[in-house]
């Protein structure tokens, strides 16, 4: 099958849903992300303290966790066109909740709804691995993410402006609330602009999964065990908020929860065999098989990857500061604006991550792109107070670009594993990036900033050794006509 060339510029076909999708991600970034800015306006407007704004940053990302892994599987049954404008309709809710929340228990619990607009990476991933080649599927796939993880800067920097247009008492609300309304109306827009599928493959068959498929016994049992580092975290944010220090959850509510955490990953194994013990019963045709192994790889890169930069961007400010305030005089508005340097490479480097997968080889750009990255954090790990602030930055640019280029990589990967459950894989692959974040949080609390970036290069180290059992996606996928005939379809 023959792809039109992808025109970045174009506003037709699959540059069309690019760009919608983009969008829909940047608008999920800025609503999630649109207290970050405002805090100290919403502690003076309600007088929480600051260990309830603590938190709120923790609920913030709690849900996203199980959210993207069932995302994935609502997106590959019923498609990115409605599961995408039905996410930011239904999350327009409890930003509407948190604008209008007059206590700590109400920010609380609309933030922690809101923790479910980030799974909105999934969706976008599955449609945009349905409309491009594999070819053009990383640059495409590093543009969408690059350009829509600029919301939450974006949000940052426009938010608290459009507050105090506002009013400075009460701005915050008609800030949070105007996001909101943004994200409802897109999500109208959305379904009207794009479909699921691009014309040449529109009339294949649509999948409609209880739980995912895998092609061996061995497989089952490594999906099985992937599953219970995801059902952990979410026990751990629970451990977390009921303890004597930030007692957010009685010792009832706590139990109830970690007995709930388990319960369903009961359900979700029982679920998991369910729908895989006929099929492997038989033996099933080559044309269907796929390594979960693969999967489990890329979620581990993931976790180290993603979930090292939401870590290392809760602590550079503060590492800055401790670093140079005496030495060099810095503030910690100066602090913020050194530590910016570790996101500002996004728009650029992952777009140019998913390029070169496309050029010169997934596997091979992904080995290189870790290596940096273990590189640049041991760098960083030695910046100290005789260093000087132009080196440090530089430094810290360095390990961005590789850092932001391996997430490419990454996603240049996921969409080729198995198009039909891409969205699944994509679920499984980014909630681990939300359950590394909090893993590297909580590993902070006990070692120095010199031990946590040795730690994070020694992390890169052993990824490495996992990516040479990754193997290079095939060129063609498989699919299911109407007719219940199977075809290959290239994609290059």
């Amino acid at each position: 099958m023959t792809f039109t060339p992808f025109k970045l510029l174009s506003l037709q076909g699959k540059a069309k849903v690019l760009h919608m999708s983009w969008m829909a991600f940047f608008i999920s970034f800025v609503v999630w992300f649109n207290h970050a800015s405002l805090l100290v306006l919403i502690q003076q407007d309600l007088g929480i303290s600051q260990t309830e704004i603590d938190i709120l940053l923790l609920l913030n990302v709690a849900l996203t966790i199980p959210a993207r892994v069932a995302t994935g599987m609502l997106v590959d049954r019923f498609g990115a066109k409605i599961s995408y404008s039905v996410l930011l309709a239904v999350c327009s809710i409890p930003c509407f909740m948190f604008a209008a929340a007059d206590n700590f228990a109400e920010l609380a619990w609309s933030r922690f709804l809101l923790g479910f607009i980030g799974a909105g990476f999934v969706v976008g991933v599955r449609i945009i691995g349905d409309w491009f080649p594999a070819s053009q599927v990383g640059t495409a796939e590093g543009i969408y993410a690059g350009w829509g993880n600029f919301g939450s800067a974006f949000a940052a920097i426009f938010l608290p402006g459009l507050a105090f247009y506002f009013g400075a008492e009460h701005g915050w609300r008609y800030a949070v609330a105007l996001t909101g309304a943004i994200a409802l109306l897109y999500s109208i827009v959305y379904y009207f602009s794009v479909e699921n599928l691009p014309p040449e493959l529109a009339g294949l068959k649509t999948r409609r999964p209880l739980a995912m498929e895998v092609s061996s016994i061995r497989d089952l049992f490594l999906y099985m065990f992937s599953l219970i580092p995801l059902y952990a975290t979410i026990s751990l944010l629970a451990w977390k908020l009921a303890m004597p220090a930030t007692p957010v959850l009685s010792q009832d509510w706590h139990l109830g929860i970690q007995l709930t955490v388990w319960l369903l990953f009961l359900a979700h194994a029982h679920q998991l065999v369910n729908n895989n013990a006929d099929k492997l019963s038989a033996p099933i045709p080559s044309i269907h098989h796929y390594r979960y192994q693969q999967v489990f790889i890329l979620a581990i890169a993931y976790l180290v990857t993603f979930g090292s930069k939401l870590a290392v961007l809760s602590m550079l400010p503060m590492f800055f500061f401790h670093t140079f305030h005496e030495t060099q005089g810095i503030d910690m508005l100066d602090a913020g604006l050194l530590a910016s340097s570790f996101v500002v490479t996004n728009v650029v480097a992952r777009p140019a991550g998913g390029w070169l997968s496309d050029k010169i080889g997934r596997k091979l750009s992904l080995t290189l792109f870790v290596a940096g990255l273990a590189l640049g954090y041991l760098a960083m790990a030695w910046i100290s107070p005789d260093w000087s602030i132009a080196l440090s930055v530089a430094v810290t640019l360095i390990c961005s670009v590789f850092m932001q280029a391996a997430e490419g990589a990454i996603f240049a990967f996921v969409p080729l594993i198995k198009r039909s459950i891409t969205g699944e894989v994509a679920g499984i692959v980014g909630a681990y990036g939300n359950a590394g974040a909090i893993v590297f949080l909580i590993l902070l609390t006990f070692v120095s900033t010199f031990s946590f970036f040795l730690m994070l290069g020694g992390a890169c180290a052993i990824l490495l050794g996992l990516i040479y059992f990754l193997r290079e996606p095939k060129n063609f996928i498989t699919e299911i006509m109407p007719d219940g005939s199977l075809v290959q379809i290239e994609l290059d």
